[in-house]
């Protein structure tokens, strides 16, 4: 991927980590959870996983944008993904999107603390 010249290596890193968790839990809902069934098409689950793909695509638009609010975003989106990750361990079977989400999680944090 190409590094924009204003982005920051820390920043695109974050942006990254961000675009692939949005695509691993979008894909992983749509496809393996739909498939799946049961647990993994309840509500609170289901609905956990589109809003951690909705708030990681947000968090890296916010980043490519420079947004003021950039950090206050990764910064939910944190919480966000480490609930989701959470909540995919314990139903089991979603390892690609643990993983995401806790790589997510762990470079949001870090931006978010990140002070220019």
């Amino acid at each position: 991927m190409i590094q924009p010249a204003h982005t920051e290596p820390t920043m695109q890193a974050c942006i990254e980590a961000c675009n692939h968790c949005h695509q691993v839990c979008l894909q992983t809902a749509m496809n393996h959870c739909l498939k799946t069934g049961g647990k993994h098409v309840e509500a609170q689950h289901f609905r956990l996983m589109m809003s951690c793909a909705e708030i990681c695509q947000t968090s890296a638009n916010f980043q490519l944008s420079s947004s003021h609010f950039h950090r206050r975003v990764c910064e939910v989106c944190a919480e966000v993904c480490e609930a989701c990750a959470v909540d995919c361990e314990k139903i089991g079977g979603m390892d690609e999107c643990v993983a995401a989400c806790k790589a997510c999680a762990e470079s949001c944090r870090q931006m978010a603390k990140v002070q220019h």
